[in-house]
């Protein structure tokens, strides 16, 4: 099961903005209340940037914190992966952004789209570069102000999500949680059932893109929650297959925090105790790839993880995409 030569997540850090919105403050703005969005998510608030912070902004408080923890120099950093679905702009990337801001040297850096599923994704792009001994070491953000997004008309999206950004500090040396093994996947064939519409090549923006608020992040509810729960069920079966571990041995999940629904379905799938499963979506809504590497740091401080324990990392995002990782605390 061990890799030979594992990645091991040197440090990490976690910021969200100090604009906290609870459900009350939201149903000033939208016609909600409360109870509607607590029973439908489990959600009870959010965080959301101020209108002059970029995702940049996020991830660069985040990936200080994760460089500090590591006890690592700005100087030995290589490689720079920010996964993000909410861009400073369309290009260049939010990394050569944040590798800039951070004063870092003239290091590869890039993004990746996954959606929610991107921090995973990147993890394990990251994990393959350090393995071809090009790279030394990696910092992995993942980093959202889905604010920007959202049509705070719709009141079945826009109380859903949050702004935030986690990071991690992945190395070939030194001590660490150590990443095991990775299991992606997507299924393209519908991506209206999560998409924003209008911006890209195949809806260049107009006036009547922005006059139908086309530019909005939209989404298909009911299908996305079934589609949800099957593909990240999928994902962490077939890892813990390729790697020989039963469900049993897994100590910990920590999985996209998107609906408190979607994970209760996931763990009676998988048949694993939801007292593994940590959730912290009450406080931060879905912060999309900002998601895992938000509830990993978090729960790593609150000391639910040991030395020596098992834990899957597990995301579905627009695409569909889907990614489980398999980690050794």
């Amino acid at each position: 099961m061990n890799s030979p030569t594992p990645t091991f997540i040197r440090g990490m850090g976690s910021y969200v903005p100090s604009n906290k919105v609870d459900n009350q403050a939201l149903c000033q703005r939208v016609d909600t209340s409360d109870e509607w969005i607590r029973t439908r998510t489990g959600i009870r608030e959010r965080r959301l940037a101020e209108d002059g912070q970029a995702c940049s902004d996020l991830a660069l408080e985040a990936a200080t914190r994760a460089l500090k923890d590591a006890t690592m120099e700005r100087d030995q950093i290589d490689l720079v992966i920010v996964a993000t679905i909410t861009p400073d702009m369309s290009f260049p990337s939010t990394a050569c952004m944040l590798q800039h801001k951070l004063g870092l040297g003239k290091v590869a850096s890039f993004d990746l789209e996954a959606a929610c599923s991107g921090f995973l994704y990147a993890l394990d792009v990251a994990d393959g570069m350090l393995a071809s001994n090009r790279y030394q070491n990696a910092l992995v953000v993942g980093a959202e102000k889905m604010s920007s997004i959202l049509d705070w008309n719709d009141r079945t999206t826009c109380v859903l999500f949050g702004d935030g950004a986690g990071a991690a500090v992945l190395s070939k040396s030194g001590k660490g949680h150590q990443l095991l093994g990775f299991q992606c996947g997507a299924d393209g064939s519908d991506p209206t059932l999560l998409h924003k519409p209008a911006g890209g090549s195949q809806m260049p923006a107009t006036q009547n893109t922005i006059d139908t608020r086309m530019h909005f992040l939209k989404m298909n509810g009911r299908e996305i929650f079934k589609s949800a729960v099957r593909v990240m069920e999928r994902a962490v079966r077939e890892l813990l297959e390729k790697h020989g571990v039963s469900k049993d041995e897994v100590d910990h999940v920590i999985p996209h925090q998107a609906n408190v629904r979607i994970v209760e379905s996931l763990a009676q799938r998988l048949e694993i105790s939801m007292d593994k499963f940590f959730c912290n979506l009450e406080n931060y809504g879905n912060t999309s790839a900002a998601s895992v590497p938000l509830a990993l740091d978090e729960g790593r401080a609150q000391g639910r993880f040991h030395s020596g324990q098992l834990g899957v990392l597990v995301a579905f995002g627009a695409g569909l995409t889907w990614s489980a990782t398999l980690i050794r605390f």
